[in-house]
């Protein structure tokens, strides 16, 4: 018997209720039905994620933490931002390669907020090393890149995201026959979900199986950057 997603519409609702009451005070009055509705079902969710990551995905860590895990912080740095809203709308997972534990690298980042949910595979805003890396098992193999980012399964599933560059990269000429991937800045995949796909019984399943789906881009940049996956 599938197992019920541990994520439902209460979660969604409490964000479009924060997303109009985006203030220290509301949340504080509202933090019982933070822990209920948002955050035990998210790491709910990471746990139950962790036991099939370990067969599809074993470098992948999903850590079912309160703080310091896969769960992000729901409270927003306003250091250097103009918008002082203290709070996300938003819930964001990140599933960090063993290593490295950081953002940037290589790995899986799962959303949910009113306006969307998505599952995104891949490097967003790698270091200035790793996307150099990239860059170079790019020009290096063009037909394993091809083989990675063409994947039937992959592109069934996953739609590239994120920035170029508007010129070619230093050392590679603005001809290149894989200009417009060596323009990337970010390589980063997303597939986009519907609130009902993640209140689902199978969310589980399904979120697992775009990870899956997202394994040749997800070697390939490992690869590149010398880890496995």
């Amino acid at each position: 018997m599938t197992q019920a997603s541990p994520i439902g519409p209460e979660l969604f609702e409490f964000l479009d209720d924060l997303a109009r009451n985006n203030q220290r005070e509301w949340f504080h009055a509202n933090k019982p039905r933070y822990e209920q509705d948002v955050r035990e079902p998210a790491l709910d969710l990471i746990e139950q994620l962790a036991v099939p990551l370990r067969r599809s995905a074993p470098m992948l860590n999903a850590v079912a933490k309160r703080s310091g895990g896969s769960l992000l912080r729901i409270h927003r740095d306003t250091r250097f931002s103009k918008d002082k809203t203290p709070y996300k709308t938003n819930v964001g997972i990140s599933i960090r390669h063993q290593a490295d534990n950081n953002i940037h690298a290589p790995g899986i980042y799962i959303h949910f907020s009113v306006e969307e949910c998505l599952v995104a595979a891949g490097c967003w805003r790698p270091h200035r090393e790793t996307l150099a890396a990239v860059r170079r098992a790019i020009d290096a193999d063009p037909r394993a890149w091809h083989r990675a980012r063409d994947a039937k399964r992959f592109r069934e599933s996953f739609q590239f995201s994120g920035e170029s560059l508007k010129t070619s990269p230093r050392d590679y000429p603005k001809d290149h026959p894989e200009i417009i991937d060596l323009r990337r800045i970010d390589f980063i995949a997303v597939s986009k979900l519907t609130q009902g796909d993640v209140t689902r019984a199978d969310a589980v399943s399904r979120i697992i199986g775009l990870i899956r789906d997202a394994k040749p881009l997800m070697r390939f940049l490992c690869g590149a950057i010398d880890v496995p996956y």
